[in-house]
């Protein structure tokens, strides 16, 4: 059997990539892989914390200006380069093949700790079709079937004080390796396996969403959960700043960007489909799940309060754990065919951990099978040996502190994210075809204005969170941001005169501004469709500037510690122990960094994790438009040979153990 029949790839004459059955496979796979956990415990209690129906103005903003354009930009730079994010970037300059490795990293660590996620989903499950069923006791509270999943489902009854690890559950090692087993047969067979996996795998879970929706708001006091979660409490905007901040974070992590999975994803579609189209349906299809899901969830809890006799869905359980594994399951026991419901709801559960499971597998696959080092090497094999390492590094998150673990992993993931969200954005609206911007405006013109561009925002962060006083800093980030800015882009208006009136100012300033993305934009528009002129400017002129402001938000965010003084958050989060979860934290972060800095400097450090270079070849050839110039080719090329040569969880459950 040839190499090409045992990777699966469909051959025509120039692109011999594997691709999805249909558009519906991939809505299916893209759509599952972003509707997760999140979307049923996260955005729900957000919506009720931050203002009810205020929080969708911040939430709507954050979706079509930051989580779309990504969206579609990785979807895009997938189809046309036709490789995971190492290929890609490594296409874009051979320096930045460190950014896609820093994003393949982040999803890979984040997909040990989800896979423990769903093995205590699993053992929910399987521990509600016991005799003594805990959820469906009678008179049993929302607290009280937390403790119990705390206790006897994660195992954290035997931590001390300290909360570090003292034992390995069998039982969740067990139904980890379940989870894994299930990921790799949903990998192993290709892309079109898994694309007919996924209309199972999401299809099924908004089946059975509408099932919980329409029992209930069937049930009294549902009308009381509902109005609960679309109150509108709009002083929220202005008194809460940080609601904004949380907002995009729901969407840049729940659409599931910056981990390497919607470059994969994007990779398998044909030549032609319209990249900018399925990024709204995805993104889009993701919000409506957790807007639905929110009525489901608070029609419940307004239920559960009428029969409890609470005065508000605020005594209750209603976020995170306390929400999935406490209130609403303890809610539908009460009903007539109780256990049933409630292991349709972890069954639920299982299914939108699943897909989001293996998708990050896949962007780690992706990478690993075009590399020119594992090139050859058979997909169930290649797909294996990740696993397998994925499901040993897991094991830690077995123990009876493996929700601590997970807690302080997850914290520092979902920070770095942001900083390679900024990474992505800057390599694409800075960095694509630079050699061309600097043999046209020189050197000096295009450093300086990236200098001023990006240096102006860290200087006004500097003294937005370095001043005492919030009012002033306040006016002082933005007054420095402005003069900043100005007499830097002066100076560089002052370098493009010093050059000589061979081409008026105006055309310089529009290929300075926009030169480089809309470049991009025109030499993908054959392979991946119309992208708007607006997608271009919010790549380069907002999102990166917008990440590396909350970035820089999360660094100086502080909290309280045990002794009443003030302390950075990042180091001390959720007051746990240095060692093992600030340390480990931290330490991803570290390494992260060091992935993208330790490319920069050496560009051929990552090398074999490319693309071989006569597929690459062929990918350009096939992704590049019909009027690319001959010397346009030639010239990309030589730059590249020239360059090688040289991924809301957050609880705190010191309480509980207390």
């Amino acid at each position: 059997m040839s190499a090409e029949k045992e990777r699966g790839i469909e051959s025509d004459a120039v692109d011999t990539r594997e691709h999805w059955s249909s558009r519906a496979a991939f809505y299916f796979a893209a759509v599952g892989s972003a509707v997760g956990y999140g979307n049923v415990w996260r955005f729900p209690s957000l919506v009720y914390e931050f203002g009810g129906g205020a929080f969708f103005i911040p939430y709507l903003c954050a979706l079509f200006f930051i989580g779309i354009p990504i969206l579609a930009l990785e979807i895009s730079l997938g189809q046309f380069y036709r490789t995971g994010h190492v290929g890609i970037f490594g296409s874009i300059h051979a320096r930045l093949r460190g950014v896609g490795m820093s994003s393949i990293a982040c999803g890979y660590i984040l997909v040990t700790y989800y896979s423990m996620l769903i093995a205590w989903t699993l053992n929910a499950f399987f521990d509600s079709f016991g005799p003594d069923n805990f959820w469906t006791q009678e008179q049993v509270t929302g607290a009280e079937a937390k403790s119990y999943f705390y206790d006897e489902i994660i195992g954290m009854s035997s931590l001390g004080s300290d909360l570090r690890p003292t034992r390995i559950i069998g039982k969740n090692v067990g139904y980890c390796f379940l989870a894994w087993v299930v990921v790799y047969l949903c990998l192993c067979f290709g892309v079109k396996t898994t694309g007919r996996i996924a209309y199972f795998t999401m299809g099924f879970p908004v089946v059975l969403l509408f099932l919980f929706l329409g029992r209930s708001v069937t049930l009294e006091g549902a009308q009381v959960g509902i109005d609960e979660y679309l109150k509108s409490n709009w002083e929220v905007l202005t008194e809460r700043p940080e609601v904004w901040s949380r907002a995009v974070s729901q969407i840049f992590f729940s659409v599931g960007i910056a981990f390497g999975i919607m470059t994969a994803y994007g990779s398998y579609c044909k030549k032609g489909e319209p990249a900018f189209v399925n990024s709204c349906v995805v993104a889009i299809s993701n919000c409506l799940f957790s807007f639905i899901a929110g009525f489901a969830v608070f029609a419940t809890l307004g239920y559960l309060a009428t029969i409890a006799g609470a005065d508000s869905i605020s005594e209750l359980e209603f976020a995170s754990f306390g929400l999935v594994f406490g209130s609403w399951p303890v809610a539908l026991g009460t009903l007539p065919g109780g256990p049933h419901w409630i292991r349709l709801f972890f069954f639920m559960l299982f299914l939108l951990g699943i897909d989001s499971a293996f998708s990050l597998m896949e962007g780690c696959l992706t990478i690993v099978y075009d590399s020119k080092l594992f090139h050859n090497v058979p997909r169930k094999i290649a797909s294996g040996v990740l696993i397998f390492a994925a499901f040993l590094l897991s094991l830690m998150y077995a123990t009876d502190a493996g929700l601590i673990f997970l807690d302080a992993v997850d914290y520092y993931i979902n920070f770095v994210m942001l900083l390679v969200g900024c990474f992505e954005c800057f390599a694409v609206g800075f960095l694509y075809r630079i050699e061309d911007q600097i043999a046209s405006l020189g050197a000096e013109v295009v450093s300086s204005y990236i200098t001023t561009t990006f240096g102006s925002v860290i200087i006004a962060c500097f003294l937005w969170f370095g001043i005492g006083d919030a009012e002033a800093a306040l006016w002082a980030g933005f007054v420095g941001l402005v003069l900043c800015y100005t007499l830097g882009m002066a100076f560089v208006t002052y370098l493009m005169k010093k050059k000589g009136p061979e081409r008026s100012l105006g055309t310089q300033h529009y290929e300075l501004y926009m030169g480089n993305v809309m470049q991009l934009r025109e030499d993908i528009r054959e392979h991946c469709g119309h992208l708007p002129v607006v997608w271009a400017v919010l790549i380069k002129h907002f999102i990166p500037q917008i990440l590396l402001i909350m970035f820089a938000l999360g660094a100086n965010a502080t909290t309280v510690d045990t002794d009443g003084n003030s302390v950075k958050v990042f180091g001390h989060y959720e007051g746990y122990v240095a060692w093992p979860y600030q340390v480990l934290g931290i330490l991803t972060v570290v390494f992260s960094g060091f992935l993208v800095v330790s490319s920069l400097l050496f560009p051929r450090l990552y090398f074999y994790l490319d693309m071989p270079n006569e597929e690459r070849d062929t990918k350009r050839v096939f992704a590049s438009p019909p009027e690319a110039t001959e010397a346009t080719m030639k010239g990309s090329t030589q730059n590249h040979d020239a360059d090688v040569g040289g991924s809301g969880m957050s609880e705190s459950v010191e309480e509980h153990v207390a």
